[in-house]
């Protein structure tokens, strides 16, 4: 089974730039990552990626957008969900197009320093951290993400070393291969999709702002806590 690098936008990701290509099958990037290494797989990004921050034409690998990510995220409950960020994004894609073994996220962290770079290119907005009704809870969502992938045999590590909103175990790329998926109290896990389903905050487009009034804050924040209780 696939063994996958994403990389983020983060200072840290910085620190793959000498590592070997193994034990990874495929390194994706999402938005400006691609800059860090030139053997990457794929490129995630968003319908409002500047195009001047593309790779050069004709690109290195294979470029994704809302047209293949959408879909996939609908497969696992929408956006709404799942936090509208696109670390989150981009591995719920990568659930649904390799059914991998194991994502390891580098440079994802969603820590932004008050001062120093928050980028390894510099200086950049923190787009996690915006007022968003998906975002209440980084380490929910971040939770629910590593349940379902255990769900499906899938382990989710951070192979970064500095502070993190992520909710996975820290890795190295060499002790991939031991690692394994989130410890889950199932119960929890399946009470918490029941909840979802009987909400209905699923929105196909994927532009779930176009109807953020149907969204109950409330509501998204008891589900959060359910997915944080699910973890054990």
């Amino acid at each position: 089974m696939t063994t996958i690098l994403l990389l983020g936008s983060g200072p840290g990701v910085t620190a793959c730039e000498g590592w070997g290509r193994a034990p990874f099958d495929r390194i994706v990037a999402i938005n400006n990552a691609w800059r860090v290494r030139a053997d990457w797989d794929e490129l995630v990004h968003p319908w409002d990626f500047p195009a001047e921050r593309m790779p050069p034409a004709p690109a290195a690998g294979r470029i994704v957008t809302e047209a293949e990510f959408v879909p996939a995220q609908n497969l696992y409950g929408g956006f709404v969900y799942a936090g509208a960020t696109m670390a989150f994004t981009a591995a719920y894609w990568l659930l649904a197009e390799y059914r991998p073994r194991c994502i390891g996220f580098l440079g994802c962290d969603m820590h932004y320093p008050a001062t120093g770079p928050t980028h390894f290119y510099g200086t950049g907005t923190p787009d996690p951290l915006r007022a968003d009704i998906t975002l209440q809870s980084l380490e929910a969502k971040a939770t629910r993400l590593a349940i379902l992938a255990a769900r499906q045999g899938c382990v989710l590590v951070n192979l970064s070393d500095g502070p993190s909103r992520l909710t996975f175990p820290r890795a190295v790329p060499a002790g991939l291969a031991e690692a394994r998926p989130l410890p889950h109290d199932p119960a929890t896990a399946d009470r918490a999709l029941a909840r979802e389903a009987e909400l209905g905050y699923l929105v196909p487009s994927g532009r779930y702002w176009e109807e953020a009034g149907r969204f109950d804050p409330a509501e998204l924040a008891a589900l959060d806590a359910l997915w944080l209780a699910a973890a054990r």
